[in-house]
């Protein structure tokens, strides 16, 4: 499966923005579904991740009751909303889809997020 990132920006401490990862292929309802980071000098971190028919959700602690994942299965679409955004959430963000093994094969290019303090 091939997944295209976006909506990425610059914003400053506070603000919102909604990142968008679409998939390529008609099986995308069959994947579960994650958003991971990774900033600059660090390791890439998991950030929040969905269920196939996105009745259950998991976040790290750091963005818990900031981010909400979501997805939607007929627009092959993943969304991570980010409320209330810190300057340490400034990172690259990654999409990646779980294969049967419920590891994370498949991955999007990447979107940059800048937060401003």
């Amino acid at each position: 499966v091939q997944l295209q990132a976006s909506g990425g920006g610059l914003v400053q401490a506070g603000g919102s923005l909604r990142l968008s990862c679409t998939g390529s292929t008609r099986t995308f309802n069959k994947y579960a579904l994650g958003w991971f980071r990774q900033a600059p000098g660090k390791e890439r971190e998991f950030v929040a991740a969905v269920s196939v028919i996105g009745d259950n959700t998991i976040y790290a602690d750091s963005v818990k009751g900031r981010f909400t994942i979501s997805r939607d299965n007929a627009k092959n679409t993943v969304y991570l909303q980010m409320n209330t955004l810190k300057p340490e959430d400034t990172a690259v963000y990654y999409c990646a889809a779980a294969n049967y093994l419920n590891e994370y094969a498949y991955w999007g290019q990447g979107t940059q997020v800048t937060v401003s303090s």
